[in-house]
């Protein structure tokens, strides 16, 4: 046996694999492929010319792959989910990595520019949609991110589609929201909205406020609201910054869904706020302004240290002082008894200094109506003193009667809107 056959009777080493964390990354840089997988190739007896559309084999072929096992397990968001056993980039899908070879193929057929839509879209079709929307679902956010690139390149590519996938949209996220409130894929598919949104053409069709109230506002409803905050607020802002006018029904929404409890949610609310009224004009402000500024209040007089510093640092915002001082005799009736308490009893150093600044900057706007809400709150405070005492009173005569109607065994009637000179009336002492 000679060397060279000696040779070829010996295992040929495997080609090394590409590591881990490169291997599911879309690779926008890299050049496009030569030539077709050999499960992509079209039969000998059809080859395809050089001035024909591409055939449609792209598009059932990566179909065929890409459904062919798609169940997909629905778990709650990183921020909903603070125990998993397992950090969110290790969560894969089963048989994954050999998908990366059909994402990336199916992702330059719908980006070149040698795909004809009107061809393309009868295989590329709503089915297709609604079972590439119900992929968003995936624990793995690297095939996320591949399907939010999908889903934009066939947003733009397939205008006859757009429409169609914006229901589609609405309906997963309304289905988030009032059904599961479990999905993976929501922030993803808000980035998407973000780009969509930036693209509507003014003025907004009846169809894209729709959209707003229905699908995008009922958003602040879950818990698990801080997984995606940052992509809807974006998303709500477009809104209104094309659209000034739907600024009071995007506030009223969000107050609407505000927490009772949810401290951190109040502080993403209360950012998201200021961002609306950044693009607010004052006839869509002055509208809302009586219940925003109720809310405020309470905010401000928060035992939660950030959501009483957030509620305050709204007067740091140039605009939105501008707008405050300019209907200050809405706003500072409503607020002002919030300032007096945080600067009488409020805990922490830094609100009670903040809540001196706002308090000085209304004196120096305007004295008169700042003496004026003094006097009511000092009137409001002598009044509510007065109804304390008398609350105590009824209590303590309360107390007396069925003290003594406890020793005869003999039960004690209690009308409800018993006073004091009732309860006296009915007591032993009262008699004798």
């Amino acid at each position: 046996m000679n060397i060279k056959q000696f040779l070829g009777r010996l295992p040929r080493k495997p080609p090394p694999s590409p590591p881990p964390s490169s291997r599911f990354q879309p690779s926008a840089t890299s050049p496009p492929p030569t030539g077709r997988p050999s499960s992509c190739r079209s039969s000998p007896s059809a080859p395809p010319s050089s001035t024909s559309p591409p055939p449609p084999l792209p598009a059932t072929t990566s179909s065929s792959r890409l459904f062919s096992n798609s169940s997909t397990t629905s778990a709650p968001p990183a921020a909903a989910a603070p125990n998993s056993a397992r950090p969110p980039s290790t969560l894969s899908r089963p048989g994954l990595a050999h998908l990366q070879a059909v994402y990336e193929f199916f992702l330059r057929f719908v980006a070149s520019p040698q795909t004809d839509p009107k061809i393309a879209k009868r295989y590329v079709d709503h089915a297709f949609v609604r079972r590439l929307l119900d992929l968003f679902d995936s624990e793995d956010p690297r095939e996320r991110e591949y399907l939010k690139t999908i889903l934009h390149r066939v947003y733009g590519k397939f205008m006859v589609h757009r429409p169609f996938i914006r229901r589609a949209v609405a309906d997963v996220l309304c289905r988030f929201v009032f059904e599961t409130e479990r999905h993976n894929g929501v922030a993803e598919l808000l980035e998407v909205l973000g780009s969509v949104i930036s693209g509507f053409a003014l003025p907004l069709k009846e169809e894209h406020k729709l959209f707003l109230a229905r699908a995008l506002v009922p958003l602040h409803r879950p818990r698990c609201v801080a997984a995606y905050h940052r992509q809807l607020a974006r998303c709500v802002a477009q809104f209104v910054e094309k659209d000034c006018k739907l600024a009071d029904a995007v506030i009223a929404g969000i107050l609407r869904y505000w927490p009772v409890t949810n401290s951190a949610k109040e502080v993403l609310l209360l950012g998201e706020l200021e961002e609306v009224l950044e693009a607010t004009k004052p006839p869509e402000f002055l509208r809302c302004a009586i219940p925003l500024f109720r809310q405020i209040g309470r905010c401000i007089n928060s035992s939660h240290f950030q959501v009483a510093e957030r509620a305050l640092f709204l007067w740091n915002n140039d605009h939105v002082r501008d707008l405050i001082i300019q209907n200050r005799k809405v706003i500072l009736p409503i607020i002002f008894p919030s300032l007096e308490r945080n600067v009488r009893s409020h805990w922490n150093p830094a609100v009670q200094s903040l809540t001196l600044n706002v308090r000085k900057l209304f004196l120096d706007a305007d004295h008169e109506l700042f003496e004026e809400c003094s006097v009511t709150f000092q009137e409001d405070e002598a009044r509510e003193e007065e109804v304390q005492k008398k609350r105590e009173f009824n209590w303590k005569r309360l107390e007396e009667v069925a003290a003594s109607k406890a020793v005869s065994n003999e039960p004690v009637l209690v009308f409800r809107f018993a006073s004091s000179r009732s309860l006296g009336k009915s007591s032993p002492r009262a008699k004798s």
